[in-house]
């Protein structure tokens, strides 16, 4: 579990990669600082929320949209009180993505270093990282869609 030292004061995004067995988490500033990020076991990611709810000002959740999206959404609103936002941002290739942005996160150390960086598997569940992607994927389609009213 990593924590930044203060909270924000402004809201924050939570971003939340779904999944069977163990889901990403992730708290994110409008201003693209991290504040948190951790994976955990499924039956525990709802109570994970609402812990993170209470430390910090969550206005939204965002989500990916693939396998167990619809279950998790609807699950979501009915046990997160007070209900949250929830919006749903394409997934699609986040894995790979994440995987990448692991090791810019985590330099690989030793001999890990001297292979090609396709061939690194991260140490670790990089749920989290997917999560970060996704609170990034929105902020993007926010920023493109403000620079098109401009234009």
């Amino acid at each position: 579990m990593t924590f930044r030292e203060f909270s924000p004061t402004q809201p924050v995004i939570l971003g939340f990669d779904p999944g069977k067995d163990k889901c990403g988490l992730a708290v994110m500033g409008l201003d693209r600082q991290l504040y948190y990020h951790e994976v955990v076991p499924s039956q525990q990611a709802i109570a994970t929320i609402e812990t993170l709810r209470q430390k910090f000002p969550i206005s939204l959740l965002v989500m990916g949209n693939q396998t167990t999206a619809k279950r998790w959404k609807q699950q979501l609103s009915v046990e997160l009180t007070p209900a949250l936002n929830i919006i749903l941002v394409d997934e699609r290739y986040t894995t790979l993505e994440a995987r990448d942005r692991y090791w810019q996160m985590y330099p690989p150390k030793g001999l890990t270093k001297l292979l090609p960086q396709g061939m690194r598997q991260p140490p670790r569940p990089i749920d989290d990282i997917v999560a970060i992607l996704l609170i990034e994927r929105y902020l993007n389609r926010l920023t493109e869609s403000a620079v098109r009213k401009e234009d």
